[in-house]
């Protein structure tokens, strides 16, 4: 039995179907640019890749034509093979702390969240609407990413607010990225063959978030009520005092959905050096350009700082892991964070830290008071199987 893996956002679909048992990915593909005049899919099964190029109007159409290439390229998703849909859902709220069953008024809760995670929700919804009703015989699934963090102890969940202001608005602390990080904190256990970890996992990609594990439980996170918080990212802030948003509103001439855009998507990275691609930053800081260096230190001194609170935070360290698409393939990137983190008695092996793998792998030198990881991580079968223990 598969499960098919939707990932549905304002204007594409990612979409894997996954056999949860083995873990292997049977077929997978994307539709892009929903409702621009030139959309596209690719499809792959096997070694059988198809693309289409046509307008796609609406995820409905998407979605459409995306069955109608498993029919036509694999495999068929009629035959009653599929156990279950599972969704990614990026905003859960206080609500969620595990997967959860879709119906109307799962759906409906959803939508209500739509204001805490306004970039997410309404996307996933309309992916989610969508395939119960091209698909209505299977279970439906929404795996939420803030739901491994719903539980995070009140003293890191609780923002120094007004008490009152913050429960009728519903602002603390929900993180990102759960999924991910439930997955690599279990297969960082299940490498070193430990339940009792004290782990920090750093998930670096275009979006970054760092989480603190203790005993298989998170009992911190980098992001907050929104993905905004904590480290430095491809095109965010991360951490930034939030008079920033005051001054700007009262000096400058952008109006707050402009700051919006400017704190989210023209900032971290692109903001300091024109690029969010941590390999571009890389070839320009190679190139001799001062702002790409400044930018690289700016993000690993933010690092640093998160990995050693958090230490802190458990009362002790025993595994830091890289996951992601930099923290899986930047082996300058790593290097550069364990020469920072020595005093910790950090050393990783040059060897094992230069090799490009797909497998989860120890890169610490033996002598390494802290084991140094780098795990891939694997959302769409970590929500796969999340999907499974409802069906």
């Amino acid at each position: 039995m598969s499960v098919l893996v939707i990932n549905s956002g304002s204007s594409s679909i990612k979409y894997q179907l996954v056999d949860p048992e083995s873990g292997a990915a049977i077929a997978s593909g994307l539709v892009e640019r929903i409702g621009e005049s030139s959309g596209h899919i690719e499809h792959s099964y096997g070694d059988v890749t198809k693309e289409l190029s046509d307008p796609v109007p609406d995820h409905g159409v998407g979605l459409e034509r995306v069955l109608d290439l498993f029919e036509e390229v694999g495999p068929s998703l009629t035959d009653g093979s599929i156990a279950a849909v599972g969704h990614r859902v990026v905003q859960g709220g206080k609500y969620f702390d595990g997967p959860a069953l879709i119906d109307d008024s799962v759906e409906d809760r959803i939508d209500k969240l739509s204001p805490l995670g306004p970039l997410h929700n309404p996307a996933h919804l309309a992916g989610i609407r969508v395939a119960r009703k091209l698909l209505p015989n299977v279970p439906h699934v929404a795996v939420f990413d803030t739901a491994f963090f719903q539980q995070l102890p009140d003293e890191a969940a609780t923002y120094a607010l007004d008490r009152e202001v913050a429960e009728k608005y519903e602002i603390r602390r929900y993180g990102a990225h759960g999924t991910s990080h439930h997955y690599v904190s279990g297969q960082a256990s299940k490498l070193l063959g430990r339940d009792d970890l004290k782990q920090i996992v750093l998930h670096l990609g275009n979006g970054a978030s760092a989480s603190a594990v203790v005993n298989g439980r998170a009992v911190e996170t980098s992001m907050g009520l929104t993905p905004l918080e904590g480290l430095v990212m491809g095109g965010r802030t991360g951490d930034i005092d939030p008079a920033v948003v005051f001054h700007l509103a009262r000096n400058s001439d952008l109006s707050i959905d402009e700051i919006d855009n400017l704190f989210n998507r023209q900032s971290g990275l692109k903001g300091l050096t024109g690029q969010n691609d941590m390999r571009e930053v890389w070839n320009l800081a190679d190139a001799g350009d001062a702002n790409a260096r400044e930018a690289l230190d700016v993000y690993e001194h933010r690092l640093v700082k998160y990995i050693g609170a958090y230490a802190a935070t458990m009362g002790g360290l025993d595994a830091i892991t890289f996951t992601a698409g930099a923290g899986e393939n930047d082996s300058r990137l790593r290097a550069e964070v364990a020469e920072r983190l020595a005093y910790f008695g950090v050393e990783i092996n040059d060897e094992k830290n230069s090799v490009r793998s797909k497998e989860a792998r120890d890169i610490s030198t033996p002598n390494s008071a802290v084991r140094i990881l780098v795990i891939p991580t694997n959302e769409e079968l970590a929500i796969a199987r999340q999907s499974m223990t409802l069906v």
